[in-house]
């Protein structure tokens, strides 16, 4: 455990990528198995301890130390692993680390009763910076800068294999990843997944930005407002992934039993809209699929009034056939020689849009605010179909943004590096005529598009302007307007005004304009679709 402790403190001091690529890639070298494996888990967020969350240790720490101290200390730090390890009480006795495989086997073992005997003990038997790596390891949250994929380069660095390799097994495995490392590093057979229900990366998008493309070299789609998710069937299994290879089955029943051959297909997860009559109809709202996401369980009310289904646009295998390297216009006829196999129920086909030039598909794009768009992609006729980002293949051209004018009402510290600073930001618009009396309803809450000179202003406001606290959240006085950009907004119980708001960010700070004229929350609800 000291090692790994080592390992952790060092990349959360630094910020330079091939130094953490570096760092990563020593420990995985020099460190036996089964060690590294869980440590490389604990790195891509793929371990999980049901029985230790953050508000165990808060408990903990309560019970030990003055409460008053403890809330201050976690305020002022920002990160509670790093406050419950350098205040957590020394032991009489010196550390006897463990290891990080017997960590791992303790945290396992651990229920919601028995960790608020057994957690304690494990903190004794290490120093602060074990401690700091032990409850960063036990609550899933790392949060020091590195990524699920710099560790998997990382480890492809390390044992000097192709990251794309290593990205196709590594879904199929289980931590330690015991077959990934006979693979990788002592140069045994690769992992046999074929028949497994495993995910593949997806293939992604740069933004279009200023690009102009060739219509004759590229095929336009709607890009959908749902969320990318991948259909997998494999040895009589049928599994759905998310866009991060996250295991998503038991959130959509009814899709495991529908795809009716060994594939995995590339498509946009959306729920059907409701037409004239009751009858289902086309893709509804990002905010109706909303109602379904994160959920352990589904019930039949839910199933029955929003049913999931898959609008295809791709095909990675098929019948034990990989497509992945032939051109898209192919892999695009044999998908659509397969939907005559697939239940229209669950599954349909996104269209190509189909423009004269540039200029007459940039004016189809303008006018795709409705029926669940979010833009347009645009697709190289002759890519394959490969893992991350490729320049020149795939484009994404999102619709332009909606924006609102909001005033700034709570903030939050952020976490990590934002820890220090009050950077999560909630903001609403008036409920009437300011200058009569309105009130301010929230209407959203953002924590991106603003650079980092302009979040040290926004921090001073917040001190300089709080008007009243609620644990670590500070009430500011209602001054500064924020230029709110979003994609949409929808009706929503859950908000005092009624209204949520899609992917909002903050578009400009308005520090020259007086809070009275900032928007309404009719001129939100305007803007809502069905």
């Amino acid at each position: 455990m000291e090692e790994f402790a080592a390992l952790i403190d060092a990349l959360v001091y630094t910020r330079s990528r091939n130094e953490k690529l570096r760092l990563i890639a020593e420990y995985l070298r020099a460190t036996p198995d089964p060690d590294r494996g869980w440590a490389l888990a604990a790195l891509s967020d793929g371990l999980d301890f049901p029985a230790v969350k953050s508000s165990t240790i808060r408990n903990l720490m309560k019970d030990r130390i003055d409460p008053v101290l403890w809330s201050l200390s976690r305020d002022f730090v920002g990160d509670t692993a790093e406050t419950a390890s350098l205040l957590w009480p020394a032991p009489d006795q010196p550390p006897s680390p463990p290891s990080v495989s017997e960590t791992v086997e303790l945290l396992e073992a651990m229920n919601r009763k028995t960790v608020v005997a057994e957690l304690p003990k494990l903190l004794d038997r290490l120093d602060p910076s074990g401690r700091y790596a032990l409850l960063k390891l036990a609550t899933g949250g790392m949060r020091i800068g590195v990524s699920s994929r710099l560790a998997k380069t990382a480890f492809a660095q390390a044992f000097e294999v192709s990251v794309d390799e290593v990205e196709e097994y590594w879904h199929g495995l289980a931590p330690p990843y015991p077959e990934l490392f006979a693979w990788a590093a002592d140069g045994e057979d690769p992992p046999d997944i074929d028949n497994l229900p495993t995910f593949r990366p997806f293939m992604l998008a740069h933004p279009l930005e200023e690009t102009v493309v060739d219509l004759s070299d590229y095929a336009a789609e709607w890009k959908w407002d749902g969320i990318r998710v991948q259909l997998v069937r494999a040895g009589d299994e049928t599994r759905v992934y998310s866009r991060s290879g996250d295991d998503i089955s038991a959130t959509f029943p009814e899709l495991l039993d529908v795809l009716p051959f060994p594939a995995v297909l590339d498509g946009e997860l959306l729920v059907r809209g409701k037409v004239q009559g009751g009858e289902d109809g086309g893709a509804a709202s990002f905010n109706a699929l909303q109602q379904r996401l994160g959920r352990k369980t589904v019930s039949k009310k839910m199933l029955k009034e929003a049913p999931a289904f898959v609008r295809l646009y791709d095909a990675l295998l098929v019948e034990g056939e990989d497509l992945r390297q032939l051109p898209w216009t192919q892999r695009r006829a044999r998908l659509e020689a397969l939907m005559e196999r697939l239940p229209d129920s669950h599954f349909d086909l996104s269209r190509i849009v189909e423009a004269k030039d540039f200029e007459h598909l940039a004016a189809i794009r303008e006018g795709s605010r409705d029926d669940a768009i979010e833009g347009l992609m645009l697709k190289r006729k002759e890519s394959p179909y490969i893992a991350g980002r490729r320049v020149g293949y795939w484009y994404k051209w999102k619709r332009d943004p909606l924006l609102v004018d909001c005033v700034l009402m709570y903030a939050q510290r952020g976490s990590g590096k934002r820890s220090s600073f009050y950077s999560d930001y909630t903001f609403g618009c008036w409920d009437g005529d300011p200058d009569a009396g309105a009130d301010l309803l929230p209407v959203g809450k953002a924590y991106s598009g603003f650079n980092d000179e302009e979040l040290k202003k926004l921090d001073r406001h917040v001190r300089r302007n709080t008007v009243n606290r609620f644990g670590p959240v500070r009430e500011t006085d209602k001054s500064l307007v924020f230029e709110v950009a979003f994609d949409s907004v929808h009706e929503s119980k859950r908000h005092k005004s009624g209204l949520a708001m899609r992917f909002p960010r903050i578009h400009r700070i308005r520090w020259d304009k007086p809070p009275h004229e900032a928007d309404r929350v009719e001129a939100l609800r305007a803007l809502v679709r069905d």
